[in-house]
């Protein structure tokens, strides 16, 4: 290793005494045959166990935060530490095996930024899949591009173009969901390669409800930041439908008047569609101030 690397791999970490060590040894031996210089770095996001002291020990560099702030948090720390021109992003919880990292860096040339999406044998919980499908479904909508895979954690990014990004990135487990989507509504280049994961070792951390509906309202942020009508449009001309439909069916099976009810809805039909027309455009002011910025 040297003091300007080629590749950073960052590893947030919480908890991960058990593990942590086995997965630097195995990040260790793939790197060293691929004879490019390297850095581990182990975010340690206020673990309560022997997390920092293995991970150094196994010849990590170890930054710990002082308390738990989240799993986002974590990998937002290695990005601004990270010395190297790529960065490779990876759980330490053993789930991501170290095989898959070649894969990532042989794309990352022509990519800015590739995933390793989970295949069907990848040894996950089945409430976890439905939800991964339904995040997909809408995020290939909202970026008019097909997902492979929106909340996978292993990916490599050029470390310019994360940089770019870190402000945006929330200190929770969404954090691949936003980098995404924000590479991909900001005209950046994004492969998919295919991995499969392992079942995490442990019990996870990541709770359905709570950070399920959490990575629902980060898919909403990210699209009325960079697509705002994708969202305002479907949803001022579902609207205008409904105040149309429910007029023409009180005059033609009621036998009474249009109505105010009808009215209100196509004027608030109306109101939602220019308030997208503006977030449109303010998003574009937004993103022409960060193009001149860089």
């Amino acid at each position: 290793m040297n003091n300007q690397p080629d590749v950073s791999i960052i590893i947030p970490a919480y908890n991960e005494g058990n593990i942590i060590a086995s997965v630097i040894d195995g990040i260790q031996l793939m790197m060293e045959r691929l004879d490019r210089t390297y850095e581990i770095l182990v975010i340690n996001d206020g673990s309560t166990d022997d997390t920092p002291e293995k991970a150094q020990g196994a010849g990590a560099v170890v930054i710990s935060h002082p308390y738990n702030i989240g799993n986002g948090a974590a990998v937002k720390t290695g990005i601004r530490q990270a010395k190297g021109r790529f960065l490779v992003m990876m759980d330490g919880d053993g789930q991501h095996n170290p095989e898959h990292i070649p894969q990532l860096l042989e794309n990352i040339g022509p990519y800015d930024m590739v995933v390793g999406a989970r295949t069907g044998d990848s040894e996950s919980y089945l409430h976890r899949n439905i939800a991964n499908g339904l995040y997909n479904l809408f995020a290939s909508y909202i970026c008019n591009r097909k997902i492979q895979d929106l909340t996978s954690g292993f990916r490599a990014i050029k470390a310019d173009i994360a940089r770019q990004f870190v402000a945006l990135l929330p200190n929770t487990f969404s954090y691949p969901t936003t980098i995404t989507m924000a590479i991909l509504r900001s005209g950046f280049s994004l492969a998919y390669v295919p991995i499969k994961a392992n079942r995490c070792a442990g019990k996870s951390k990541i709770k359905l409800l709570r950070d399920g509906s959490r990575f629902f309202l980060i898919i909403l942020k990210i699209a009325t930041l960079f697509s705002p009508m994708r969202v305002f449009l479907p949803v001022s001309f579902a609207m205008f439908l409904t105040g149309i439909g429910y007029g023409l069916f009180r005059i033609f099976f009621m036998g009474g008047r249009y109505g105010p009810t009808s009215a209100m809805l196509m004027t608030i039909s109306v109101l939602i569609f220019l308030v997208g027309l503006v977030s449109e455009q303010i998003a574009q002011l937004h993103y022409d101030r960060s193009e001149k910025r860089d």
